[in-house]
């Protein structure tokens, strides 16, 4: 035995509770897709496998129990220099049970990709284009991925953490430089 006590870990109050009971329900339903959970003063959060994202959607939807019918927002967040540097972030509404819930999804910098969830809440659509206009996720199956702030010639997604301040953007519009010949002065009519 040795003479230096081991460090005791006492379990807080939140370790020892037992888990939210909707959390727990997605816990039941999906098993290993749900990658982590935490509940702190009502503030429900899960992480899931962004291949189970739809599914659980569907099922936070369509039970009686979450009956999530609102999708409130959608949004990302860069976490440069970490691995996996996205998180996209549903945060959902139950207006009939008035409980909130927010998801999140992990993605990898050279794939981030996760599914549309506009079959599930057509709200989803503008979010879903506003999260690709500024961070460049990309949402498989959404019925009309384009820009929805910039126009389709602006360069680049600008809430990413390395995007360049100082980058120049192409112009567009009356007056501004046709392609190429931007430097010979010529002009869209």
């Amino acid at each position: 035995m040795s003479d230096v006590d081991e460090p005791t870990v006492e379990k807080s109050a939140e370790q020892s509770a037992p888990e939210d009971p909707l959390l727990q329900s997605l816990r039941d339903k999906f098993g290993e897709a749900v990658l982590a959970t935490h509940s702190f003063r009502g503030d429900r959060t899960a992480v899931l496998d962004r291949g189970s994202l739809v599914d659980a959607c569907s099922f936070l939807r369509d039970d009686p129990v979450n009956a999530f019918d609102m999708l409130v927002d959608v949004t990302a967040v860069d976490y440069l220099g970490r691995k996996p540097r996205f998180e996209v972030v549903y945060h959902l509404l139950s207006i009939q049970k008035n409980h909130r819930l927010r998801l999140k999804v992990p993605l990898e910098e050279d794939d981030a990709k996760v599914a549309s969830v506009v079959p599930v809440w057509s709200g989803a659509n503008w979010l879903e284009r506003e999260a690709w206009d500024l961070y460049g996720i990309q949402f498989d199956g959404h019925p009309d991925l384009k820009r929805i702030y910039l126009y389709e010639e602006f360069e680049g997604h600008p809430l990413r953490k390395d995007y360049p301040k100082e980058k120049r953007q192409p112009l567009i519009g009356p007056g501004a430089p046709v392609g190429a010949n931007a430097d010979s002065g010529e002009s869209r009519s």
